[in-house]
C-alpha cells in the first residue's frame, strides 16, 4: 500500500508541476503582449509628438506670410473686407418659426391648430400619436 501511495503522490506532484508550468507559460506570453502593446504606444505617442510639432512648424505665421507673399500672384489672395461679414440673420435660409401654441393637453387640437396656422387647409386630420393600444 506505501508503493502504491507513492505512485499517488508521484501523479499528483506531476500533475501540479504541468499545471504551474502551463500557467507561467501563458502569464510570460501575456506579459510579453504588454510588452508589446506598450512598445506601440510609445511609439504612437511619438508619432503624435512629432505630427504636433510639425503642424506648429507649417503653422507659424512668418512661414505663411513669406508663403503667402511668394504665391501671390497665383493665389490672388487679398485681406478680408469688413463687408464681407454676415451676421446669421443674413443668411438666405432662416429656421423656420412654428406658430405660438396655447397649453392644450388634446394631441389632436394641437395638430389642427398647427395645420390651421400653416394654412393647410383639405390635409389629413391625423395627429401623430393618436393610435389607441
Amino acid at each position: 500500500m506505501f508503493r502504491t501511495f507513492d505512485a499517488i503522490l508521484v501523479v499528483v506532484m506531476t500533475a501540479a508541476a504541468t499545471v504551474t508550468y502551463t500557467i507561467k507559460h501563458k502569464a510570460e506570453n501575456k506579459l510579453d503582449e504588454v510588452r508589446k502593446l506598450d512598445a506601440e504606444i510609445m511609439l504612437e505617442e511619438h508619432t503624435i509628438d512629432l505630427l504636433r510639432a510639425d503642424w506648429a512648424l507649417l503653422t507659424q505665421p512668418a512661414r505663411l506670410n513669406r508663403l503667402v507673399k511668394i504665391y501671390e500672384g497665383d493665389l490672388k489672395l487679398v485681406p478680408t473686407e469688413s463687408t464681407q461679414l454676415v451676421q446669421p440673420m443674413e443668411l438666405p435660409m432662416p429656421t423656420a418659426e412654428l406658430p405660438a401654441l396655447e397649453d392644450d393637453k388634446d394631441i389632436k387640437g394641437d395638430a389642427d391648430k398647427i395645420a390651421r396656422a400653416k394654412g393647410a387647409a383639405g390635409t389629413d386630420k391625423i395627429a401623430t400619436g393618436s393610435v389607441a393600444r
